[in-house]
């Protein structure tokens, strides 16, 4: 399973981004995909999950509100749309997608930077 995102860039407080990730290879198996986020010097945090069966999510309580995660099955495309940024947000985010049979696995992005200024 390979991830490829796009979409992140430099944006005004206040403002909007929507990042995007493309899965290719054997998806059958992954059972939860979303996004995490790292800015400097913290760890690598939860920003959302979506539950590739059921269509469930959840969200962290900072980006409650803020951040909705969609899909597209037909492209193999989940997608982060970001409204109302604050600089807090500024981080590295990641794709990222979970699978748990026939062996527990995590697959990630390269990641892409999301800058956001006051």
């Amino acid at each position: 399973v390979r991830l490829v995102e796009s979409g992140g860039g430099l944006v005004q407080a206040g403002g909007s981004l929507r990042l995007s990730c493309t899965l290719s290879g054997s998806t059958v198996n992954i059972v939860a995909m979303g996004w995490y986020r790292q800015a400097p010097e913290k760890q690598r945090e939860i920003v959302t999950l979506m539950n590739t069966h059921g269509g469930g999510t959840n969200y962290a309580d900072s980006v409650k509100g803020r951040f909705t995660i969609t899909r597209d099955n037909t492209k193999s495309t989940i997608y982060l749309q970001m409204n109302g940024l604050k600089p807090d947000d500024t981080a590295v985010y990641y794709c990222c997608a979970f699978q748990m049979t026939p062996n527990k696995r995590d697959y990630w992005g390269q990641g892409t930077q999301v800058t956001v200024s006051s």
